[in-house]
């Protein structure tokens, strides 16, 4: 019997556990999953709980209800890849050996990297919302808190979600309007970039709504440290920006394992083809999701997009076929922009955001790079694809895994 071994029961991880279940006869390959968790959290969640628009039980499930018949879950930790060897070393002393290895170890934040940021203010007047722990304490705050400044802060790319603390800004103004007290709140987003955003044509429509909603934007921020006692952020040009209340991006790195396998770059992420999705140490080594450092968005629906691409990649692996050279890095995100509205984006590699309308061509009925309700109204409706289709690897129709050209407007 032949084993494919997966390392991480996220979004990644899952939904590759489910494709490949579906594709693998049952008495010729193994499939076994391991994650020393027991809880799956619906990411893109965290965004909304801090303004008390989710419950905590919305965005919070058991790994197990995910996992195809079929498929072993392993709940413990890894030591170490042994890429030589095909090994994965667990810590209780086991070995498991397989034939293919996927990695869908994801991302972290690591606050510990910058000084004084996991300081004696942290979850006091300085927040995360990247982890359930940090946005949940991040909901409490803000129930509480009469005003004053707030700086919402990226420390460097990349990190997941990119669009994520521009959405947080928008709906910090939306959220102390409708408290009203928007007048009481000086918003600052601080970000290490040259505008809001990585692509230029998006920047222009979101530098537009930071103008309309009042939001100061401080550009090209390299932060040093974070000064708790002074209540300020600190970059190392001697810029500094003061705050009353800090909500944070740290910098995102890959799991320590890959780290201790020596498989990653500086911040621990895999060097991986970005075409094929193929480790570039190991031929029989993938990986997919927030692991990998390809030039993709780190986010979910980048990971579903890699998964339909990885499956048959895996596929021709396996029958000694040439790997297609196929993912053009697509993502197609919802920017919440407060007030029941958002944005759509749809690019890739080679494309940046764009007006026209998705996913069908002319006829929408979302609309590019434009605020609706209706983009509002998808951004909250995902949650429900996530959980009943995206997970349980059903491929969503009228998707392309390649993002398509057709009903967008190209100059």
């Amino acid at each position: 019997m032949k084993r494919i071994v997966i390392l991480g029961a996220g979004t990644a991880g899952t939904m590759m556990a489910n494709h490949l279940r579906s594709e693998l006869k049952k008495e010729e390959w193994e499939i076994d999953i391991i994650d020393e968790r027991e809880k799956h959290y619906y990411q893109p969640g965290y965004l909304f709980l801090p303004f008390d628009m989710y419950e905590p039980e919305d965005i919070v499930k058991t790994i197990q209800e995910f996992i195809p018949k079929g498929v072993r879950l392993l709940q413990d930790k890894i030591e170490l890849i042994d890429g030589a060897n095909n090994l994965v070393k667990m810590r209780n002393g086991d070995q498991l050996h397989y034939e293919i290895l996927i990695i869908a170890t994801g991302a972290r934040i690591a606050p510990e990297e910058i000084e004084g940021m996991k300081g004696s203010e942290w979850q006091k007047s300085v927040f995360d919302f990247y982890t359930f722990e940090g946005a949940l304490a991040l909901r409490n705050k803000l129930r509480e808190w009469e005003g004053g400044k707030l700086v919402v802060h990226i420390t460097e790319m990349p990190i997941k979600c990119p669009v994520a603390p521009l959405e947080f800004s928008f709906l910090a103004d939306s959220y102390f309007k409708h408290k009203n007290m928007r007048d009481k709140v000086e918003i600052t987003y601080v970000t290490p970039l040259s505008g809001a955003f990585t692509k230029p044509k998006a920047t222009e429509a979101l530098d537009h709504l930071m103008v309309d909603k009042n939001i100061k934007i401080e550009t090209d921020f390299a932060i040093a440290e974070v000064d708790n006692e002074n209540k300020k952020i600190i970059d190392y040009g001697g810029k500094e920006v003061p705050f009353d209340l800090l909500v944070t991006v740290p910098t995102n790195k890959g799991d320590d394992l890959i780290e201790r396998s020596g498989l990653g770059d500086d911040l621990n992420f895999i060097p991986t083809n970005k075409a094929t999705l193929q480790s570039q140490a190991f031929k029989n080594v993938f990986v997919i999701g927030d692991a990998s450092n390809i030039p993709a968005s780190k986010a979910g629906s980048v990971a579903h997009f890699e998964a339909e691409i990885l499956t048959e990649n895996i596929l021709r692996f396996i029958n000694n076929e040439p790997l297609k050279e196929e993912f053009d890095g697509h993502a197609n995100c919802f920017i919440e922009t407060g007030n029941g509205k958002a944005l759509l984006i749809d690019f890739n590699y080679t494309h940046e955001p764009v007006e026209g309308t998705f996913p069908f061509p002319g006829v929408g009925p979302l609309r590019l790079l434009k605020e609706s309700r209706m983009n509002h109204m998808g951004k909250l409706a995902f949650r429900w694809i996530y959980w009943n289709v995206l997970l349980k690897g059903t491929h969503i129709p009228f998707v392309s895994a390649n993002m398509t050209e057709a009903g967008k407007h190209f100059n």
